[in-house]
């Protein structure tokens, strides 16, 4: 069974997340003419226009493309956690309405909103945010847009920003001509958003700050991070471009309320010292999180 746990734990995530977009396109996105993007928001247009099932929409519309993915992106590994992903939310995005507690708080919570698009299309980035975010915890594809856009970066070399930018801008401006420019404008901004919260739940908000310390008090400055912010500092060989001597260079990581102590630190045991700070978007291992297979 311990075996099987990985596997069982990401499927069951891959259809928890199906089911959050689908209540997010249901009680947000539907209601205000939100077009969400990829197959949904083609499908969207569609139900617009034919009354046709938007769940049975999105499954027939990502039928190729799922074709496609499991050509190009990895066979049946690929086949069986997208399958399950699509179909799941294909499902659940026709069930839900044929729940009468589910439209009855749909409708209290359409009358709370009074209309609001800003409102819907923010609460709708971030409930579907957090589901796609939870399929790509769970090494999954969420099917769709996601699956054309992988498929452009791993063939044609298109990275996978302007692949999602591409695909979705196109179906979100096909809705203006349906829903209205308004409307467009608030898909986009809830697609940039949904982006932003999927990162943060793939990647953790505890951003870390990195630092690398070129300082001739090597062994003072390192002892003093050691002892007073208790990190690890690590030394690489450095050598000056001009002056082609050789000295060490600090590295360690500390997280963002620790980067002030650590520049008093530097300052105060060598005011001459050169001092880089970048961000790094997780860090894992001893002192921060730990690392695990995801």
């Amino acid at each position: 069974m311990k075996k099987y746990f990985p596997s069982i734990r990401d499927y069951s995530f891959i259809i928890l997340s199906s089911l959050i977009q689908a209540v997010s396109l249901r009680l947000f996105f539907v209601p205000a003419n939100l077009a969400s993007g990829g197959v949904s928001g083609i499908s969207q247009l569609i139900n617009h226009f034919t009354d046709w099932p938007i769940g049975l929409m999105v499954f027939i519309g990502n039928v190729p493309l799922f074709l496609l993915g499991w050509r190009f992106l990895g066979g049946t590994k690929f086949a069986a956690r997208t399958a399950i992903a699509i179909a799941s939310y294909a499902l659940f995005t026709d069930l839900l309405v044929k729940i009468p507690a589910f439209m009855e708080y749909s409708q209290i919570l359409i009358d709370d909103l009074q209309g609001d698009i800003f409102l819907s299309s923010l609460y709708g980035a971030i409930v579907s945010g957090v589901g796609y975010g939870m399929v790509y915890r769970a090494r999954g594809t969420s099917g769709g847009s996601d699956i054309l856009a992988r498929i452009l970066n791993h063939w044609k070399g298109v990275s996978m920003t302007q692949s999602y930018l591409i695909v979705d801008t196109a179906v979100i401006l096909s809705a203006g001509f349906v829903f209205g420019w308004k409307e467009a404008l608030y898909a986009m901004i809830a697609l940039y958003v949904s982006g932003l919260v999927a990162e943060t739940v793939l990647e953790g908000g505890g951003t870390s700050r990195t630092a690398m310390i070129i300082t001739s008090k090597a062994e003072e400055v390192s002892t003093r991070v050691m002892d007073e912010l208790e990190r690890g500092i690590t030394y690489l060989e450095g050598r000056g471009g001009y002056t082609g001597n050789s000295r060490p260079v600090l590295y360690c990581v500390v997280n963002r309320a620790e980067i002030a102590s650590l520049k008093a630190i530097v300052h105060e045991t060598d005011p001459e010292a050169f001092m880089v700070i970048g961000v790094a978007h997780e860090a894992l291992g001893e002192g921060f999180k730990p690392l695990k297979g995801r």
